[in-house]
């Protein structure tokens, strides 16, 4: 007999991002796990940067997702799996370099996935998978 045991789960907006732009969570938190929707390069305030340098948009994306980690409770040093949309597989290798700096001694494991748009004409989405 298969008994299903009823899990908690918490969803996480931190006040100090822009809302989510569709029906979804910055994250939610389930079995000890934080996962991450897809981080855009949207400033907290709201603005797209959409029109900003690739390298830009890259920080600014990492930015939101380590803001999501901590407000739930865990951080850039919990990250098990990382997956990175970017539009053009050229700009691999200086995403990697900000990426580096960025997640310094964690090593998670990660997929960058060069995908033909994204939206709202953004270079870069990532999603995350984080341990609380």
């Amino acid at each position: 007999m298969n008994s299903k045991i009823p899990q908690e789960i918490q969803r996480v907006n931190p006040s100090n991002m822009a809302p989510p732009g569709g029906h979804y969570s910055h994250a939610s938190i389930a079995s000890g796990l934080v996962f991450i929707s897809g981080q855009l390069p949207i400033t907290p305030s709201g603005e797209l940067l959409n029109q900003a340098s690739f390298e830009e948009q890259v920080k600014q994306t990492l930015s939101n997702v380590k803001a999501v980690l901590e407000a739930a409770g865990s951080s850039v040093a919990q990250l098990v799996q990382v997956r990175v949309y970017i539009t053009s597989i050229g700009n691999w290798p200086s995403f990697n370099q900000i990426y580096k700096e960025w997640a310094g001694q964690s090593l998670p494991a990660r997929a960058v996935v060069p995908v033909p748009e994204l939206h709202y004409g953004f270079s870069i989405e990532v999603e995350a998978v984080g341990v609380v």
